[in-house]
Order: C-alpha cells, then structure tokens, then sequence
C-alpha cells in the first residue's frame, strides 16, 4: 500500500507525532493524532494545523483565462478582484456536480483548487473544455498546503510574519513572507473559524511545520487529522464531495443556489439548472439534529410516517454540542426548520428535528 500511495512533505511529522494514518485520496494521511474530539475542540478553542496538501491545484493563463472560468464554473468569475478568491462549482451539462472548488485571481493568472479525490477527473474535464487562448497547468505535485485554524490562529501567525493579517479580509490573500518563506497566505478554511491556508514550496514544508509549532507552543497548537476536519465542516453545514455533493446532485437541491449565478452569459449546466429552478426542487439538502441518542451515518433512510422519504449523507456525535447531528437529502414538503423525522439506524426508529444550520455559529470574520 505504501509503495503506490503518495506521502505528503509532512508525512515524517505526523509518524512521530503517532497519528493514525490511513489511504485517502492517493495519499496516506493522518485521521487522527490524539483523537477526533480532543482536536475539534482544539480548533474551536485554540488553533490546529491540518496538513492538507493533498488538495488539487490548476494554474490558468491566458488571454481568455476569465473567459474559460466563467464558461466552467457557476459563479460569477468577472466580479474577482486580484487577492480574492471565490467559492464556485463545476456542472455536467444536465446541471449534476463535477466538483466545488476555489478560484484563486493573481495579478496576471488564475488559480483553482480542487478537491483531493477529483484531481484527475476534474483536470480530465478542465482540458476537455480548453478555449483558446488558454493555458492550463496541473501543479498539485508542487504545491503543499497547511491550514492554521482556529482563535488563536492570528496570535500565533503574527509571531512568524510581517505582513499585516487583519488587512486581509475573508476569501482574500496575499503573497508575503512567513517563517522566512514565500508562500500565499490565504484567508479561507473548512471549519467555521477564524484562519488561514499556507500554500508553499514542498523544499520548505518542515520548516513551516517546526516554526508553527514552535510559535504556537504557548497558545495549545495540536496537529489535526482528516477526523476532525470532517465534524469541524459538517457543525458548519459545509459541503462534502461524495457526499453532500456529486455528479447525481445539483447545486441548487445542495443549498449552493447563493454561488448558482444565472446572470452571466452561457455557462456549462446554465441551462439545465434554469429549468430546474422553473420546475421547483423535489428536494432539498437539510440538517437535522437528534432527539433519541444515536448518531446518524452516511447512508442511513430518513423516514416520516413509516414512508422513506430522504437519505443521510453526513452525520457525527457533535463534539461541540454532545448530541448526534446530520445532513441529509429531504423531500420538499418535509424541509421545513422544526420537522420532525426518523432516522433509521440499523432498524432502530431514532427522533430527529430538521434545524436551521449552521449548528454552532461562524466565527470566520
């Protein structure tokens, strides 16, 4: 299994921190080091540092690189200004899922990042589409990628840079010196706190590491695995590929109608999603928290009435409010904040309560 799959730059770190490390997406990553709720936590109280370098990376170039995006991608590429980014989708043309990813605006290119899992089919797709007058480099193999999250992410981050972080408002970035390297240091995240995503040059990944951890010693920094990145994300309603999201879903059942721009000229799927806004949705991507004491699985029937009328597509024992939580695909007439549902675990009949997400609240501003 090691020999084909991929180590990212930090793979020694997480051995000697003894993190539980399991094939995820052609790479062995870290699920967890001390254990899923103590590294929440450490997130929502502290600050934690994700190695996330497994994510996708395509540089677009050119004289019709916006032209191409906005062809693409869902949302509106035009209104980028350079140090922004945006949250966007790629849609087959009958409006299902190819991937939801970041659009990164550079002073004279683009950048997309994408989700680990998708890399190829997304590049696959990404070249099939090419204008002209565009050029399009695959350079996730020579990017790495941290996230530092988390309260304290500030206090800690300013004892390893100049560059003046308060001046970079959420989805924006800028390209400075941390830990006497060059990187980009971007003010985005999957956790629903304040934080910042450090892209650099693998050749320097350990140094990064060391210097953080040195830094953020005396402020609790714990080292986070792909465990508690995934309850952080779902307390936070925020979309999964696989799960939440693919090829079979649209962003508008998804709750993505916010990134679903129908104003801009001609896109891929435009014109499958027009239609189906007409239509009306049949159903809509809820979450719900439980009554009964169980905790909801991917998978898992959502049933009102003795009649299935829904699908679980995440759930976990929230570490932050100690009760089973969930999303999951509902028919229409049942989304309605305050439904009550069951949830079928393994044949046992376990009361649910559609809630208004998010379930703690945002603190990214």
């Amino acid at each position: 299994m090691e020999s084909t799959t991929k180590k990212t730059p930090f793979y020694n770190k997480h051995v000697a921190l003894g993190a539980k490390l399991v094939p995820f997406a052609g790479y062995l990553m870290p699920v967890q080091f001390t254990g899923i709720m103590e590294e929440h936590r450490a997130v929502r109280n502290a600050v934690g540092v994700f190695d996330v370098t497994h994510m996708g990376e395509f540089i677009v170039r050119g004289l019709n690189a916006e032209a191409f995006l906005s062809k693409i991608t869902v949302n509106d590429v035009s209104r980028l200004e350079i140090g922004q980014v945006q949250y966007s989708a790629m849609c087959y043309a009958d409006g299902g899922i190819v991937d939801d990813l970041l659009v990164y605006r550079f002073a004279d290119h683009y950048m997309m990042v994408v989700n680990s899992s998708n890399i190829q089919k997304d590049f696959e797709w990404t070249q099939k589409n090419l204008m002209d007058g565009v050029d399009l480099t695959n350079i996730s193999d020579d990017m790495a990628l941290l996230a530092v999250q988390g309260p304290k992410c500030f206090d800690l981050l300013r004892k390893l840079t100049d560059e003046p972080l308060h001046n970079i408002s959420y989805y924006h970035f800028t390209e400075g010196e941390l830990a006497g390297k060059d990187m980009i240091i971007s003010r985005t995240g999957y956790t629903g706190e304040k934080g910042f995503e450090l892209y650099h040059d693998p050749s320097y990944s350990t140094e990064l590491w060391d210097a953080l951890f040195k830094a953020g010693r005396e402020y609790g920094i714990q080292a986070i695995g792909l465990g508690a990145r995934d309850t952080l994300r779902l307390e936070m309603k925020y979309c999964l590929y696989g799960n939440e999201i693919d090829q079979t879903t649209n962003p508008l059942e998804a709750g993505l109608g916010w990134i679903t721009n129908f104003n801009k000229g001609a896109y891929i799927g435009k014109a499958a999603l027009v239609k189906i806004k007409e239509a009306g949705l049949k159903r809509k991507l809820v979450a719900f928290e439980m009554e009964d004491k169980g905790i909801p699985r991917h998978g898992y029937p959502i049933v009102v009435n003795d009649k299935e009328v829904g699908i679980v597509t995440s759930g976990t024992q929230s570490p932050s409010l100690n009760v089973g939580i969930g999303l999951g695909y509902l028919a229409r007439e049942y989304t309605k904040t305050g439904t009550e549902i069951v949830i079928d675990i393994r044949g046992r009949k376990l009361k649910a309560t559609v809630v208004k997400p998010p379930f703690v609240p945002s603190r990214t501003l």
